[in-house]
C-alpha cells in the first residue's frame, strides 16, 4: 500500500507521518510539505491513500484533493485537520475519512480499516532476480511468446528504471550479432502485449525509442535488497540473474556490497 502524507508545517508532518508508520508499518510512505511535489509524484506513481492537511499556505488540502482525484479517481483521501468546518467539503469530494488533530496511530488504523476504495497490498507483478531470473503475475509464472522477451524484461529490471535506447537493449540481447531489428520489435511488442493483457501496462514506461521499467510498480528482491526492505535484506546469496552473462557486472557490485555488511 502506498500512502502519502501532506502538511506544510514540518512538526505537524512529522507527527502525522509517525502515526501512519506506527499504524501501517508495511506501507510505503512518502511525506511532502508542498502540493506541487505531491502532484508530480502522483503523475508517476499510484497512490492508495493520501492524508492531507486542510489549511495550507499555498494550496488548501481540499484543492489538492480535487487535483489528485483528477490524476487518480480511486485514490482514498483522508483529511487530517484541527478544524471541523471542512466536513461538508470532504463529503462533496467523497473523501474516505476525516481526522481531527492530534493524529494518533489508533485514529489512522480506524480510517485505514474503512477505506472507500479497495487497496491491493501486494503488487501484481513479482520479480525474482536472485538465482535465476523469473517473473510472476499474482504468484503465477508469466509466459512470454519468446524467451528473449523475458531477457529483455530482465535487463530493464537490472537498469532500475533508467530509460534504455533500442541500440543499448539490442547490444545486450544480441551482443555482436547484427540484423535483429525486426526480431527486437517482436520482443518489444510481446513484452508490452503480455503486460497489457494482464492489465499491468503501467510496469513499463515508454518514450520515443526508449523503454524502462517502473520500479514502484513491481515487487522485486533486488530492489528490496538495495533499499534494505523485507526479505530482500537476507535474500542475496551470491547469485543474480544467473542465466544471463551480462548480469555479472551487477552481481559483482552486489558481492562488494554484501562484503561490507
Amino acid at each position: 500500500m502506498t500512502i502519502v502524507a501532506v502538511d506544510d508545517e514540518k512538526i505537524a508532518l512529522e507527527a502525522l507521518s509517525n502515526a501512519i508508520r506506527e499504524a501501517a508499518p508495511e506501507a510505503e510512505l512518502h511525506s511532502f510539505r508542498w502540493s506541487e511535489d505531491v502532484l508530480a509524484f502522483a503523475e508517476e506513481t499510484r497512490i492508495d491513500v493520501a492524508f492531507l492537511d486542510v489549511e495550507m499556505a499555498v494550496t488548501s488540502g481540499v484543492q489538492l484533493a480535487q487535483r489528485l482525484t483528477l490524476y487518480q479517481p480511486q485514490i482514498n483521501i483522508i483529511f487530517a485537520t484541527g478544524f471541523g468546518q471542512y466536513r461538508d467539503s470532504a463529503f462533496d469530494l467523497h473523501a474516505s475519512g476525516y481526522l481531527m488533530k492530534p493524529i494518533t496511530a489508533e485514529k489512522v488504523r480506524v480510517e485505514l480499516a474503512h477505506l472507500r476504495y479497495p487497496v491491493h497490498g501486494k503488487k501484481r507483478v513479482q520479480v525474482q532476480t536472485f538465482g535465476n531470473f523469473d517473473v510472476f503475475l499474482d504468484g503465477r509464472p508469466v509466459k512470454f511468446k519468446y524467451s528473449k522477451t523475458k531477457e529483455l524484461f530482465a535487463y530493464l529490471v537490472d537498469r532500475k528504471g533508467a530509460m534504455c535506447t533500442v541500440g543499448e537493449m539490442m547490444s545486450v540481447l544480441f551482443e555482436e550479432d547484427q540484423g535483429h531489428e525486426t526480431y527486437f520489435k517482436s520482443l518489444r511488442r510481446d513484452l508490452l502485449d503480455t503486460l497489457e493483457a494482464a492489465d499491468c501496462e503501467n510496469v513499463i514506461s515508454q518514450q520515443r525509442g526508449r523503454l524502462g521499467v517502473v520500479p514502484e510498480q513491481i515487487e522485486c528482491d533486488y530492489y528490496d535488497y538495495l533499499n534494505g526492505k523485507g526479505k530482500g535484506k537476507t535474500a542475496y546469496r551470491g547469485e543474480y540473474m544467473t542465466q544471463y552473462s551480462w548480469s555479472e557486472y551487477t552481481n559483482g557490485l552486489l558481492e562488494m556490497q554484501a562484503a561490507k555488511e
